[in-house]
């Protein structure tokens, strides 16, 4: 298969995919949590394993404490996902809110210089994002699946242009 058929191809199936995942964002935000949970404990043993290795008693607890918070924390969101899409909903709400707030105050830092429109809107758009989500609490449970299904929309079409690209220069 040529390299530009490959990337267009993939760039269709990350399209088709996003698609699917915006049909049914509630299940999607459920699989996420659902796999940050198996992600968590499997970090979390590892870091309890890797334990076993630091020097210094102090450090060591202190590697097995930080394990075993991300396996129960792993377990938490598995046995109550419903609970994890609102934790980590929350942290999206919160870096949205963070980030909109930084930007805004980075644009008055450079006020005098054609990116401060830009970044002021940028900014506004976290902000008012991050308040619409807090506002609308439903929005939550769905918040993660159509974050992931957005993403994979645009990665999709940039995927089938640089595949385009690839074919139009005549390389492989």
């Amino acid at each position: 298969m040529k390299e530009w058929l490959l990337w267009f191809v993939m760039g269709l199936l990350s399209v088709l995919f996003g698609a699917v995942v915006l049909a049914s964002p509630y299940v999607a935000s459920l699989a996420i949590t659902t796999v940050t949970g198996v992600l968590m404990i499997v970090a979390g043993g590892f870091q309890i394993v890797g334990g076993f290795s630091v020097e210094g008693l102090g450090s060591r607890l202190l590697t097995w404490l930080m394990g075993l918070i991300l396996v129960i924390l792993g377990w938490s969101f598995l046995s109550n996902p419903l609970a994890g899409v609102l934790t980590l909903a929350t942290v999206v709400l919160i870096l949205l809110a963070a980030g909109g707030i930084a930007r805004i105050v980075l644009a008055f830092r450079m006020r005098q210089t054609r990116f401060f429109w830009p970044t002021l809107l940028a900014g506004a758009v976290s902000l008012l994002l991050a308040v619409y989500v807090w506002a609308n609490p439903g929005l939550a449970l769905a918040i993660l699946g159509v974050l992931l299904g957005v993403e994979l929309v645009v990665n999709g079409v940039g995927l089938i242009f640089m595949g385009l690209f690839l074919r139009s220069t005549g390389k492989r």
